[in-house]
């Protein structure tokens, strides 16, 4: 009989945030599956979780997947976990949630829901946020400029993912497009330097370049419609 694939959302900053559902997963599963094993340990050491990991991520081999959807044929039960927040988004673990499926059937994957930057950022926008598009991260050079003129044209709110090392790159093009456009710029969700930043991106993009706004830390950025 095969074992189960818990899909576990972990804490995106603050590790007080994980869920009881999630810490009680991780205590009997036989393994762990991270995206990095250092950063995730971190997590499982804070709550006296001894458990054997393997880490899976996106520069993993296809034997490295098969392994871990052989272990489940056996009828391990595993844990899957991100470096922050909920598997399969903005990394790997589609693939292997698909693989496991496929292998092992629909009843094997199950989801523990929990933190999620996306969803902690719209609760705090102060926009409606019953209807938007998640664009994750954008592409770094070859179809970027393309799909910033498609998300300015969209009739309602886009949720994007940037690194520190773009932000100001980002802000820089919304504001040739879009610049009385509102926007949410938040970065550190959930950790000590947690800032929500609001404006028009004429206004979000001038106190970034002041220095008002830092450019430290992942971002999540929400441009209304």
């Amino acid at each position: 009989m095969a074992g189960i694939l818990y899909v576990v959302a972990t804490p995106i900053g603050n590790l007080e945030d994980i869920t009881l559902r999630a810490l009680s997963t991780l205590k009997k599963v036989d393994r762990v599956v991270a995206e990095d094993t250092r950063v995730s340990k971190k997590l499982l050491t804070r709550y006296d979780i001894d458990v054997p990991m393997f880490s899976l991520h996106a520069r993993s081999t296809r034997r490295e997947f098969d392994k871990v959807v052989e272990m489940v044929e056996e009828g391990q039960d595993i844990a899957l976990i991100t470096d922050a927040g909920t598997p399969g988004i903005s990394d790997p673990g589609h693939l292997i949630v698909r693989l496991v499926r496929e292998r092992c059937g629909e009843k094997s994957v199950v989801p523990i829901p929990g933190a999620s930057a996306v969803t902690a950022v719209l609760s705090v926008a102060g926009i409606p946020a019953d209807d938007f598009v998640f664009i994750g991260f954008l592409p770094h050079k070859k179809g970027r400029q393309k799909a910033l003129d498609e998300i300015v044209t969209l009739k309602r709110a886009s949720v994007l993912y940037e690194s520190p090392h773009r932000i100001h790159k980002l802000l820089e093009e919304l504001l040739v497009r879009v610049p009385d456009r509102h926007i949410i710029v938040a970065h550190e969700l959930t950790k000590m330097y947690e800032h929500v930043a609001v404006g028009t991106v004429a206004e979000v993009q001038k106190r970034m370049e002041t220095g008002d706004i830092s450019d430290r830390g992942e971002f999540v950025v929400v441009l209304s419609s």
